[in-house]
């Protein structure tokens, strides 16, 4: 175990203590004492729209209840506008209509007639005010329709990251609203070359690649490593508390082992040959990886402490980039065993016979298992003489879709954890390597960096 430089521990130091506390419904009046907060009820009450169509919110720039707050108002309001549209699982009114609703700085005074007029059947009202420790920040959800309060959360911690309110609240609606995983807290991973460094101590000229993390959104952007190597595939945790890596640093390709909230890093396979691809299974236990130890690529799995290495493929081809089923119980690769590289599954345990699964492809590459309820496998696939797309397999039909077309050239996709969106590179914007999201059915890409070339995102699980 070996700990980060300064510089590193510094960036590190800065993911720790959001500090942020959820609370039950808040008081009626923000001067009134603790004991006049009402006790927090259940509440059933789901906001629907027109048949056939999501019901229509509309969420204002929230209240700035202290002069000192009225940034953090702003950027909680239109955040949280932007985590809702984000699922498609409401119709977001746009902000630019509010401007014909009176104004309101207390829920008895919203115009609730006014907001239906607008054709909103929803509508986010907050506040936040500044306290000794940070803000306080509360929110309440009205159906316009019957005029009743339908969900009521009040947040208090630091007012460092008010963009973190927003996305507690997002999710939070998103599960009481539509019992549905909302993502705005999830973050991604991915490597980049955007400091234009030059490996230390190499006669190639080769240039730096670091390990940084973001907002599922792109906001955030942070560097995690610093040590002038090359540092790729980064893969989350389940618990979101540690990333696991290829990293060069030593002269020689391994697995090192983040843990970002600790300051400190673990290389567990010790040294031992050239380890590739890390991916923890889902219960985090284990990391499977790629690795030339005993001859060719070859699949491993190990306890993330590096003991108990079992070989799962065995072959005198290539097999290479693993990720785990939802369940643990497979594991998908890419081997070129029949030739051009193409996707198969293993039982974890390393027994039974490979199962091809893309059979019409010219080569596919980069397989990603999706989350419950999906039980698909997105992949690269060459689609051109020099460019690839992002295709799914859905293992119940065994029939393929593919959802990019050609616009420049999409590798490396990761699910995000509820499975209804893909993280993915492309070249699309200009030429340089971009990291990208889409929505599982084709819909909605985002373009998540802009600066120098990024590489393998990871989408965490929480």
């Amino acid at each position: 175990m070996t700990r980060p430089t300064p510089v590193a521990a510094l960036l590190l130091a800065s993911l720790v203590g959001t500090g942020i506390v959820a609370g039950g419904p808040p008081a009626q009046n923000p001067g009134q004492p603790a004991s006049a907060v009402q006790q927090p009820r259940e509440i059933e009450l789901t906001i629907s729209g027109d048949p056939g169509t999501p019901p229509r919110f509309a969420v204002p720039n929230f209240v700035a209840l202290s002069p000192e707050t009225a940034d953090a108002a702003k950027i909680i309001g239109q955040v949280l506008w932007d985590d809702l549209n984000f699922e498609r699982e409401f119709y977001l009114i746009p902000r630019d209509t509010y401007a014909t609703v009176p104004a309101a700085r207390a829920p008895e005074q919203i115009p609730f007639s006014a907001w239906r007029e607008l054709g909103a059947d929803g509508l986010v009202f907050g506040s936040v005010q500044k306290t000794e420790k940070g803000v306080r920040v509360e929110v309440r959800v009205f159906n316009l329709s019957s005029r009743e309060q339908v969900f009521s959360k009040e947040y208090s911690g630091g007012a460092a990251n008010p963009r973190l309110y927003a996305h507690t609240i997002a999710d939070e609606i998103h599960q009481q609203q539509r019992a549905l995983r909302g993502l705005a807290r999830t973050k991604l991973t991915f490597s980049s070359d955007r400091n234009l460094d030059k490996v230390a101590g190499t006669v190639q000229n080769r240039d730096v690649k670091e390990i940084y993390i973001a907002d599922y959104d792109g906001a955030n952007q942070r560097r995690i490593t610093v040590n002038r190597a090359l540092n790729i595939t980064p893969a989350w945790s389940p618990d979101a508390r540690a990333i696991a890596y290829t990293s060069y640093r030593k002269g020689f390709p391994d697995i090192l082992i983040a843990r970002i909230y600790e300051g400190v890093s673990e290389s567990p396979t010790g040294g031992k040959g050239s380890n590739f691809l890390p991916v923890w299974s889902p219960d985090g236990t284990r990391i499977a990886f790629m690795s030339s130890r005993d001859g060719n690529p070859e699949i491993y799995t190990m306890k993330t402490d590096g003991t108990d290495v079992r070989r799962i493929t065995n072959h005198q081809a290539s097999d290479v980039t693993p990720t785990w089923s939802p369940n643990g119980n497979l594991i998908a690769f890419t081997s070129d065993r029949t030739g051009s590289p193409q996707i198969y599954t293993k039982n974890s345990d390393g027994l039974g016979t490979p199962r091809r699964i893309t059979r019409s492809e010219s080569y596919a590459d980069r397989p990603t298992w999706s989350s419950a309820p999906f039980n698909e496998i997105a992949f690269a696939s060459r689609t051109s003489r020099s460019g690839f797309d992002i295709k799914v397999f859905d293992l119940m039909s065994s029939q393929t879709r593919q959802i990019t077309f050609g616009e420049g050239t999409n590798e490396s996709p990761a699910y995000s954890p509820n499975g209804r969106h893909l993280a993915f590179t492309s070249t699309r914007a200009g030429g340089s390597v971009q990291v990208f999201t889409i929505d599982r059915d084709g819909r909605n890409a985002r373009q998540i960096t802009s600066s120098g070339n990024n590489y393998t995102p990871n989408w965490s699980l929480r």
